[in-house]
């Protein structure tokens, strides 16, 4: 495969970027994902839980293979309104508060429309906080600052703004002239636009998987249960294709295709970890093996489900995960060369 793909990846991670869908508040972006893939001759059908099984056809129906992404992000949600009219946050999935300091925010209410605020340190102010660095950042000590002239917690109620409602932190995307993407959310967006590369791929070259093969859109991994249900009759094998992880004691970078071997669920399947390898080598995609210490997968909560499947997991490298994350089309790139390669 040429590497023509990249920069209609990362195009796409823009557009689905750009659509908010913390856990829990994913159908808009799913509208849209539904209507890419459509448009590149996948059919596509909805989950109860509101997530998307595609199916990209293929041949032998009794050894499909099932890739796994999300569209669900790490986001908040509204717990408290204060006297003084700021917002409590809860997180939704593992948004850490350090990161989320002075972020942009959209606080989507259920009935009345939205509002635009501020992530910040309650008492955010240095010159008047003798204790701002010194403060422990955690969700106790943040607030929502609305952009809404408020001083009472009834102002805020008149709003509309309510106990339960979304708050969905800005993804600041930009890509560079050297290749790179950086923005929020990247974990899993990246992913779910390298299946739409796979499919446009596909209707390019006008192949057709050696495998049956399907994928599934899932919109509750960063709770634990995105991939627990929606298992496609003939599947045997399923794959995470999620971030690649990168840092301290690994060796992926940004521009290559992390292979997991085991994350803190345990070892991936020996024989898909290895199958992965050598289809990384045969399409001389630039790749990483690598366990994850602080790491799990839609295609464990599979498994925990109780489907009978082999697992494996592989990503484009990203940096600062949960943060503002960064990765590169040549990582894109190479995710879509072994997922081309290793299906057939």
């Amino acid at each position: 495969m040429k590497n023509q793909y990249g920069d209609y990846i990362l195009q796409k991670a823009s557009e689905v970027l750009a659509i908010p869908s913390p856990t829990g508040y994913t159908a808009k972006a799913a509208e849209f994902v539904k209507k890419e893939f459509e448009a590149l001759g996948v059919k596509v059908t909805q989950t109860v839980k509101g997530g998307l099984i595609l199916d990209f056809g293929g041949e032998d129906d009794k050894n499909g293979i099932l890739l796994e992404a999300h569209m669900d992000t790490l986001g908040g949600m509204v717990c408290e309104i204060t006297g003084t009219g700021r917002l409590k946050v809860t997180p939704l999935g593992g948004m850490e508060p350090n990161n989320a300091e002075t972020e942009n925010v959209t606080v989507v209410t259920k009935f009345d429309g939205e509002y635009e605020g501020t992530c910040q340190l309650a008492n955010a102010s240095v010159h008047v906080n003798g204790e701002y660095r010194d403060t422990k950042r955690k969700w106790d000590a943040m607030e929502i600052v609305l952009d809404e002239k408020v001083k009472t917690a009834e102002d805020v109620k008149k709003l509309g703004i309510a106990i339960g409602d979304i708050i969905c932190f800005d993804p600041r995307t930009r890509i560079t002239k050297q290749g790179y993407i950086k923005s929020r959310f990247l974990d899993d967006k990246l992913s779910v636009a390298i299946l739409m590369g796979y499919a446009k791929y596909l209707k390019d070259e006008n192949k057709k998987p050696a495998r049956r093969t399907y994928g599934h859109i899932t919109v509750y991994e960063e709770v634990g249960h995105g991939g627990a249900g929606s298992m496609p009759e003939g599947v045997t094998e399923a794959i995470s294709v999620d971030m690649g992880c990168v840092g301290n004691g690994l060796d992926c970078d940004e521009t290559m295709v992390s292979i997991c071997a085991k994350d803190s669920g345990g070892p991936y399947s020996y024989d898909v970890v290895k199958g992965l390898i050598e289809a990384a080598k045969k399409a001389d995609a630039k790749y990483a093996v690598d366990v994850y210490p602080h790491y799990g997968s839609d295609v464990e909560a599979t498994l925990s489900a109780g489907y009978d499947v082999k697992h494996g997991l592989i990503g484009a490298g990203v940096y600062a995960s949960h943060g503002y994350e960064r990765s590169h089309r040549e990582g894109a790139e190479n995710t879509l060369k072994l997922i081309a390669e290793y299906i057939g």
